[in-house]
């Protein structure tokens, strides 16, 4: 059996990598396989799936959705660039912008919000809008990994690691990863001020943006403030985050409708969910069971302790490096979700606190994807949005920003984890 789960999850990995385009089939495909021909039992299906996952993914898109249809996004990126007195500082404070949105919603979510403001400066300007909504993005997907609901790959995280949204700022009495995050945040920003040095043209103030309904903000907030206060009750259910946040999506779409009176809306605000993700999660939750299950990943986990030859330090910057190395070229999301178990597993095999090598993972799964214009969704995303204003970015174009800054913002992080965590 562990032969057919090694073959069968080489090929699932092959077939994520070349055919990107039906990753969640190709993963829902070797998921059933792994079922039908007995590697994983039946009966252990439904439990292999992380269903607080699923639905902190599914409930937090939907909620955003709502968010950035009422136009409060655009409002407040129109209200920072009111107070810029030229592009340089106009580009820093988008980015900023962005991350600090992205801390709570979808990384290319975040870029469809905000890069819309940068083509109206730069068109205004007639200057090239390249720089800037690539830094839009870069920064989106930095901050993706600062809070528990901002990006995939923390969610997954999460639950993984039973953490709540407090444990992302202060967990076992020590700075989490939301400090992590905001001083490699601090560094990208400084390179990002070196490289944008010379842009001083001045900025004209812009007309703000109406807000449609403000009620949506609110909805984000208390989803928030909901999870906060979660964090507090003890022996919760499994998935009580996933219920507060499709509970309040809920809430939106019920009042949407009878405000409205118009399904197409709430259907429109239902289909925002991107279910193609939550397809391939739940694939790839039953292939990482099916190959937990033979043992195949603490085979995986000894490799590691192998290669690092029991040394923590070692180890720990495999993990990031690899993760960060990974990440350039293929999605984090199936990335992390398999490494997660091998993590543990290597921490269980050193008998260790396996918590300084998941905050190493995420780090270096979620800044890696900032080193080429292919290794993140908001990076295409950003990519598409030039692409239809007529500019073509060249992947050399691309990692001029990109890699500088994640290597400024990597490196921070993994110096920080270390020493706080060791």
């Amino acid at each position: 059996m562990k032969t057919a789960a090694i073959v069968l999850f080489i090929l699932t990995y092959a077939s994520l990598l070349v055919f990107p385009k039906i990753r969640a089939y190709a993963a829902l495909t070797s998921a059933a396989i792994f079922v039908i021909i007995g590697i994983l039992p039946v009966g252990k299906v439904f439990f292999a799936v992380d269903w607080n996952v699923i639905l902190m993914i599914a409930g937090s898109m939907g909620v955003v959705s709502l968010f950035i249809d009422s136009k409060m996004p655009e409002l407040l990126a129109d209200k920072i660039i009111d107070k810029m007195p030229d592009v340089k500082w106009a580009i820093i404070s988008l980015s900023l912008f962005a991350g600090i949105i992205s801390a709570f919603v979808d990384n290319v979510a975040t870029v469809l919000m905000v890069a819309p403001v940068a083509l109206t400066i730069a068109k205004k300007l007639k200057i090239s809008p390249v720089p800037s909504i690539i830094a839009i993005a870069v920064a989106s997907n930095l901050q993706g990994a600062a809070t528990l609901v901002g990006d995939t790959t923390s969610i997954l995280l999460g639950g993984y690691a039973h953490l709540d949204f407090l444990d992302f700022f202060f967990f076992q009495g020590k700075p989490g990863m939301f400090w992590v995050v905001q001083a490699g945040a601090v560094t990208s920003t400084l390179v990002l001020l070196y490289m944008f040095r010379k842009q001083n043209q001045l900025i004209s103030p812009m007309k703000d943006a109406s807000v449609q309904d403000y009620f949506p903000t609110w909805l984000l907030g208390a989803m928030v403030g909901m999870l906060i206060l979660a964090s507090f009750i003890p022996g919760k259910i499994a998935i009580t985050n996933g219920l507060i946040c499709v509970g309040l999506f809920a809430v939106g779409l019920i009042r949407q409708y009878f405000i409205k009176k118009d399904h197409k809306l709430t259907l429109k605000a239902i289909k925002e969910i991107d279910y193609y993700t939550i397809l391939l999660l739940a694939g790839l939750f039953v292939v990482i069971g099916g190959i937990t299950e033979v043992g195949l990943v603490e085979d995986i986990s000894r490799i590691f302790v192998g290669i690092g030859k029991d040394n923590l330090f070692v180890i720990f910057t495999l993990v990031v490096w690899a993760s960060v190395f990974f990440s350039a070229f293929i999605d984090n999301i199936p990335y992390v979700a398999t490494m997660l178990p091998v993590v543990a597993g290597i921490a269980g095999i050193m008998n260790i606190d396996p918590n300084i090598l998941f905050f190493g993972l995420l780090t270096g799964a979620t800044l890696g994807g900032n080193l080429t214009p292919i290794g993140a969704s908001a990076n295409i995303a950003a990519l598409g949005i030039l692409r239809k204003e007529g500019y073509q970015v060249s992947t050399w174009e691309f990692m001029k920003i990109g890699v500088p800054f994640t290597m400024a913002a990597v490196i921070t992080g993994y110096v920080m984890i270390w020493f706080i965590w060791h």
